[in-house]
């Protein structure tokens, strides 16, 4: 956790107008840790947990996600966002080949550089931020619904 936090508050302090959002997590170690790495940083706000609609509002607003977290590898690639997930493996392998994710790594260098590139280079960042959701389009209650009314009861 250091080193991903590390990471993040390296490109806040190169990069003037970054501004981290953190919901932080609720695991009072997690809390220490976030506290004496952000601490001090006024860019970088740490808030509550959030329910699944002010995430999502809040993901949809980013410019970029950073995570470990494998449900939001699933939910950012459809906001067209892209993913830096912030470990060596992920058992969501279809994000990475699509595109849509990118596996930074564990390391302070590591997370940065991917962080950096993103941030610099418009084309990677189009690329991700465009490429073909894994996970589906986004109509699947729709389809559903048409399936629905198609049945004869």
């Amino acid at each position: 956790m250091r080193d991903m936090f590390r990471a993040i508050r390296r490109i806040v302090e190169e990069f003037t107008d970054v501004k981290v959002i953190y919901p932080v997590h609720l695991n009072p170690q997690v809390r220490k840790i976030a506290d004496e790495e952000f601490g001090g940083c006024e860019r970088i706000h740490l808030i509550e947990p959030l329910d699944v609609v002010e995430f999502h509002n809040l993901m949809k607003a980013s410019y970029l996600i950073m995570t470990d977290s494998g449900g939001i590898q699933e939910e950012a690639p459809a906001l067209g966002k892209p993913v830096l997930v912030m470990r060596d493996t992920t058992e969501r392998p279809e994000g990475v080949e699509a595109g849509t994710l990118k596996l930074a790594g564990t390391k302070v260098d590591d997370i940065y550089r991917e962080c950096r590139r993103l941030l610099t280079e418009p084309e990677i960042y189009r690329r991700m931020s465009e490429a073909r959701n894994p996970y589906g389009d986004g109509t699947a209650s729709i389809k559903i619904r048409k399936i629905l009314e198609n049945i004869d009861v």
